[in-house]
């Protein structure tokens, strides 16, 4: 039983080094990245002013009345 908890905790360390890195890559393929082309999609064709627009008209701003 000699230099059990040594062998143990390399194991141990290991293993919890190649669980997170797969985490890591599963949440920047998973979620990352697919969150950053849906942000890009939406930009691409947003217009500010049109939004302010619909905003101002529905009396969203108090500093810009509707017209």
């Amino acid at each position: 039983m000699r230099r059990l908890l040594a062998r143990r905790m390399k194991l141990h360390l290991f293993g919890a080094f190649f669980v997170s890195v797969g985490c890591a890559a599963l949440y920047k393929f998973g979620v990352a990245e697919p969150r950053k082309r849906a942000y890009a999609e939406f930009y691409k064709n947003y217009d500010p002013m049109k939004d302010f627009e619909a905003m101002r008209a529905a009396g969203v701003f108090e500093s810009a009345p509707p017209k």
